[in-house]
């Protein structure tokens, strides 16, 4: 068997992170088989589509690093739609049905009342062929329904959760074709896989009660069913509701705005419903398809999307990187989302920046913040300057120490500034913390900054004593 699978997006706003972690499966499950994977475009319902996302779409799925073997549109495929509903109409496994949205609000105010769960009450499906055909002729507005079977169990096999059944009278007959004329989800999406001979349906375990409904399609057609997999929805760490976006980003392209890179997200991703069985938390996308398997992905309704473990993972990758490879993903991702980079023309010096900054750094959006101060001193904050000094006359007298023996170095460099530092604090008895942290809020305007001696070494003796001076005159 040829292993084919597809993802499946509707171009109704930005591509969801849990489906980004859905196609990453099930482009790994059909490469790791040789097989195919294809992208979709599930644009049916017209009334949610949003003009520009399907361009969107593509783009993030690109950005993370995936490409696609075969690419279909849903709304190109009309044609097609409408000759399999009338197969299903003429073998009366569907049916038209003229309930105007009146009636059928007022079909389920009335159910609310009774505590019944919303259904169809089969009103059309009574309707003679003389009545349904005047009808038609009379231009009626209507939808297309799918019958269900009666008093049966509608039972399927999930590659992950196992055998699931569901009573047939518990099943709506669901609309299959809208009253404009186009399908829904529920029709397009059976046609569709097994048409593009799908043989392996990845989603989220959400979709699991609309399963029986897409059984009962492909047996009314005669079809083979593929087989499903169900896969755990995301979570916030220490909650059991789902991924919500009142905690932070949940669409894939924001996560990629705030500066993290697609292999360290992917690599978080993986994780999110399947394990290893080892030890192992690093992984190429190369490996993951070589290691990923079904038997291994979580039987759980729910998985803990931990933000933090994330930023851990995104910092991890930027260290690990080469200094060369981290400037040439921060350009590409400053470029990508139009941010102003600090940099110079000296691709050297911008370099020796990030290296020194690098270590802190965990997502890109993090960068300007902590090196603004190596590129504009105009603007320092220095409102804490006397903080650790305890007195302003302290601070002057502590600068002012600095700045003539620093003028004294004829070689600066970061062993001859620590040198004279350490002599400069026996001399006049400072703390390290009290002179060295002055210094930084005096040179750089911030508490937390990397080491000092490196920031003045790559400053140079000029700027740096400038730095001290100004702050001297602002005392």
């Amino acid at each position: 068997m040829k292993i084919r699978t597809r993802m499946a997006p509707s171009p109704t706003g930005e591509f969801h992170i849990g489906s980004m972690r859905t196609l990453l499966y099930a482009y790994s499950f059909a490469k790791k088989h040789k097989g195919k994977f294809i992208l979709r475009i599930e644009d049916t319902d017209r009334s949610r589509y949003v003009e520009g996302a399907e361009e969107r779409l593509k783009d993030v799925i690109k950005e993370y690093g995936f490409s696609w073997d075969e690419y279909y549109v849903q709304s190109e495929r009309l044609d097609i739609y409408r000759k399999h509903i009338k197969k299903l109409i003429d073998s009366g496994h569907a049916y038209p049905c003229f309930c105007s949205e009146e009636r059928l609000k007022k079909m389920r105010e009335d159910q609310q009342k009774k505590h019944l769960p919303p259904k169809y009450d089969r009103r059309c499906l009574n309707l003679s062929k003389k009545e349904i055909q005047e009808k038609l002729d009379a231009g009626e507005s209507h939808v297309i329904r799918l019958k269900i079977p009666n008093d049966t169990d509608i039972t399927f096999y999930d590659e992950v959760l196992g055998e699931i059944s569901f009573p047939s009278k518990d099943i709506d007959d669901q609309i299959l074709i809208k009253a404009d004329g186009y399908p829904t989800y529920h029709f397009a999406v059976v046609v569709d896989d097994h048409l593009m001979k799908i043989t392996h349906i990845m989603r989220g375990c959400e979709w699991v009660p609309s399963t029986p409904k897409h059984v009962v399609l492909y047996k009314a057609f005669g079809w083979e069913i593929p087989k499903f997999v169900h896969l755990p929805l995301l979570k916030e760490v220490g909650s059991n509701k789902k991924f919500s976006k009142r905690q932070g980003s949940v669409s894939a392209v924001d996560f990629l705005k705030e500066g993290y890179i697609p292999e360290a997200l992917n690599n978080f991703l993986m994780f999110l419903g399947w394990n290893s069985g080892t030890e192992k938390e690093f992984y190429s996308l190369d490996e993951f398809i070589e290691d990923f398997s079904l038997d291994r992905v979580q039987k759980t309704d729910l998985v803990s999307f931990d933000r933090k473990k994330l930023l851990w993972m995104n910092g991890s990758y930027i260290r690990n990187l080469s200094l060369e490879e981290v400037w040439n993903k921060l350009n590409h991702w400053a470029q990508k989302f139009e941010v102003n980079l600090n940099k110079s023309k000296d691709k050297e010096f911008d370099l020796k920046v990030l290296s020194l900054v690098r270590e802190r750094m965990r997502i890109f959006s993090e960068y300007n913040d902590s090196t603004g101060y190596f590129y504009d001193n105009s603007s320092l904050n220095r409102d804490f300057l006397h903080e650790y000094s305890g007195d302003p006359n302290k601070t002057k007298e502590i600068l002012k120490n600095f700045i003539e023996d620093y003028q004294s170095i004829s070689n600066w460099n970061f062993e001859n500034i620590e040198h004279v530092s350490h002599n400069i604090l026996k001399k006049h008895n400072y703390s390290p913390k009290e002179a060295f942290m002055t210094l930084r809020i005096a040179s750089t305007g911030e508490k937390a900054t990397p080491p000092l001696f490196d920031i003045f070494n790559l400053l140079g003796k000029e700027e740096s004593i400038f730095r001290l001076e100004s702050a001297l005159k602002d005392c």
